[in-house]
């Protein structure tokens, strides 16, 4: 890419909200990643089931198609990360940190390493995203590939990197590349965070957080409104982790509010996303069995600025009311995910709110989330529907498998 299109490109990158129109997004095709999974595995790597792939992927083709054919830029996570790994110190920095497992020791440490290096960008590519087995390898023998099962990961596969949302979020300009909580999950923030650093597309780009960092999920951060951003904070976000990205967006001047939510500490509910999504400026899709008990506290700047001494916290307030005052608005309309409490509860399961809007009023979501759906219309809301029969096993829906890189400031009014 020339400097001047990665420029180019460079200008256009950023978010103010979660429903300005969707130009750029990065997705995550399924691929052998997903081939990896087994019932002796799945759990450990955070799959409720083992999907169909080859229906994944049509089902995630069909889900591209219907972004693209909104005039929204499909980005693809493993094309970036190619490209990436084009740069000597790119490969260099990538190897070193996937052959750094204690678990290898030096003798097998030594051999991976080699043979990574003689790799293309396409195949080691694919070695950092589908893992590589004991029984994959063709040198490196001793100990630790002698006592190691034959089956068993010296390097883990990552099928959770269909789930773009979570390993970073832009924030206005700024792209904050997370920290992911669960083990199983550490190398994909620290893929991305390859990507954003070396790749020519985002070349100067400026980075908050990092996955180094307490623990943020982009799929907990919901930009609610230019300046205003909410964190759920429960099975995957940490206190200290909204705490350090509050301080982040505070001194960068990205936001004036951050908003720290609590949520219940369910499978369901892993994230704020799970809960509940923008559909519109003063429209929210919500799981209205927790609606009711839903609360913020509106953390802002201190007196001393936000990059030392004690940010201010409010006492906690109804989330839908802490999150209108810090809009400015009056009321943040509530669209419920069901008729009755067990419609409600089965389709927030199977991620009815987990909504992607690619303009005001206009949203992508899994089809048969049918109560769901019929509400958001009935609010005024177009509701693009897509099949996520397989998809859906990795508990995540069509805002979690999206990373907005680029999105029109937000409309007024």
């Amino acid at each position: 890419m020339s400097a001047q299109r990665a420029a180019e490109h460079r200008s256009n990158h950023g978010a103010d909200s979660e429903v300005g129109r969707l130009r750029t997004v990065m997705l995550h095709r399924p691929g052998p990643e997903l081939k990896r999974l087994t019932p002796r595995n799945n759990d450990q790597l955070l799959f409720d089931g083992i999907p169909w792939v080859s229906r994944a992927q049509d089902e995630h083709d069909a889900f591209a198609a219907a972004l693209t054919d909104r005039d929204v830029e499909v980005l693809y996570l493993v094309d970036l990360l190619v490209a990436t790994l084009e740069d000597a110190d790119a490969r260099h920095e990538a190897i070193t940190t996937v052959t750094a497992s204690l678990r290898l020791g030096d003798t097998l440490r030594d051999y991976l390493t080699s043979a990574l290096h003689d790799q293309p960008p396409a195949g080691l590519a694919g070695v950092l995203t589908a893992g590589l087995r004991n029984d994959e390898v063709r040198g490196g023998f001793g100990i630790v590939t002698s006592l190691l099962a034959h089956d068993d990961f010296l390097i883990d596969p990552l099928p959770n990197l269909l789930f773009t949302r979570d390993s970073s979020v832009w924030v206005g300009d700024h792209v904050a590349v997370t920290s992911l909580a669960m083990p199983a999950r550490e190398r994909e923030t620290q893929l991305t965070e390859l990507i954003y650093t070396r790749h020519p597309r985002f070349a100067g780009t400026p980075r908050i957080h990092g996955w180094k960092h307490e623990h943020v999920e982009g799929g907990d951060v919901l930009l609610l409104a230019p300046g205003v951003v909410a964190v759920g904070v429960g099975e995957r976000t940490t206190p200290a982790g909204v705490e350090r990205f509050a301080r982040h967006v505070f001194g960068d001047d990205l936001a004036h509010t951050v908003l720290a939510v609590p949520i219940t500490q369910e499978r369901a509910t892993m994230h704020l996303d799970t809960v509940c999504t923008m559909v519109d400026v003063d429209k929210i899709v919500m799981y209205p069995n927790v609606a009711d008990s839903l609360t913020a506290y509106a953390v802002t700047a201190g007196a001393d600025g936000a990059e030392e001494g004690p940010l201010h916290v409010a006492p906690a307030e109804p989330f839908l009311v802490a999150a209108a005052k810090a809009i400015g608005i009056d009321t943040l309309h509530q669209i419920d995910t069901g008729l009755d409490p067990v419609t409600a509860e089965r389709e927030q399961w199977d991620d009815g709110n987990n909504t992607l809007a690619v303009a005001p009023r206009v949203a992508v979501a899994y089809e048969r989330n049918t109560e769901t759906n019929a509400r958001l219309e009935d609010a005024g809301i177009e509701v693009v529907r897509i099949s996520g029969s397989e998809l859906g096993s990795g508990r995540g829906g069509p805002r979690c498998m999206s990373c907005p890189i680029s999105r029109d400031p937000q409309p007024v009014g």
